[in-house]
């Protein structure tokens, strides 16, 4: 069985559309519909449901992906440990990040790890930290940023401490303390982030069993900053978040310190790939963090 059909199959998969994947690979449509029915033809069964709306698996393809996957993930592995045998450093590392770490860490540290290993390639997908968990566990990337504590059955290398702050507006007759307690914010109106990236902020508010009055909830940090910013309510966000950011809002600390421990996650490291590995170990070791 061919590598290309299970690579064009997880494109196919990836986009919810022959054509789509035709077009990001580089093939003709009728070109990948052959190489499908090809693989439909050697398994004895179909993979895929094709209709106007598009293309999904069907059950036994849903079955089968997972192990898709490992092959063409231990496939990469073996090309990978070919080439550095031969003394060239090579692959494809697929890193799953969210916002702040892709903005203030990940171009310095693609930028610095490209110029040491030219021949490995970077490809990014950007999540909240349930996908990322989700796309590790799945196999789609190879590692992913994360907020640690995460799922037991990953290794995670813990990164930064990164402090969380309370958002107020300039005039809120708070914004004047040098650190406050929950307790003196309890009853404002609040802007949560919304599931998904609101991990951190519960922690901090389940620890101190606070229940804020929440008047908002939104999946953009950078929204939150600027419904502060009016005087619509307050808030809480990890301070990378807020890294650079030029806005008519006070940041002030937690009189009881909170931190989200910044991570990096894989399914295991005993079986990540040479780049992979490499990667891993130039984040670890990164200064600027």
């Amino acid at each position: 069985m061919s590598m290309n059909k299970f690579k064009v199959l997880l494109k196919v998969v990836e986009h919810g559309s022959l054509t789509k994947a035709a077009e990001v690979m580089g093939f003709t449509q009728s070109g990948v519909s052959h190489m499908i029915n090809s693989l439909e033809d050697e398994f004895g069964f179909s993979l895929l449901i094709r209709n106007r709306s598009g293309a999904k698996l069907t059950t036994n393809g849903e079955e089968i992906v997972k192990t898709i996957r490992e092959i063409l993930k231990w496939n990469e592995h073996l090309e990978q440990q070919v080439a550095s045998i031969r003394g060239i450093e090579l692959g494809t590392i697929h890193i799953g990040t969210f916002t702040s770490v892709g903005v203030h860490w990940l171009p310095g540290i693609i930028q610095d790890f490209q110029r040491d290993y030219p021949h490995i390639e970077i490809r990014l997908v950007e999540g909240d930290y349930r996908e990322i968990e989700d796309w590790i566990a799945e196999g789609k990337i190879d590692c992913g940023f994360l907020s640690l504590p995460t799922w037991d059955i990953f290794d995670a290398i813990p990164l930064h401490q990164d402090p969380m702050l309370v958002l107020l507006p300039r005039e809120h007759p708070l914004s004047s303390e040098d650190s406050i307690t929950l307790a003196k914010i309890e009853n404002e109106p609040f802007i949560m982030p919304s599931k998904g990236s609101d991990y951190d902020v519960n922690r901090v508010l389940e620890k101190a069993r606070t229940k804020p009055d929440i008047k908002y909830t939104l999946g953009d940090d950078y929204a939150i900053m600027a419904m502060v910013e009016k005087g619509l309510g307050i808030s809480i966000l990890p301070e990378l978040v807020l890294r650079g950011q030029q806005r008519n809002i006070r940041l002030i600390e937690l009189e009881e310190k909170s931190f989200r421990s910044l991570g990096i996650a894989v399914s295991s490291l005993r079986e990540v790939s040479p780049a992979t590995k490499r990667f891993l170990n130039y984040v670890k070791s990164y200064p600027k963090l």
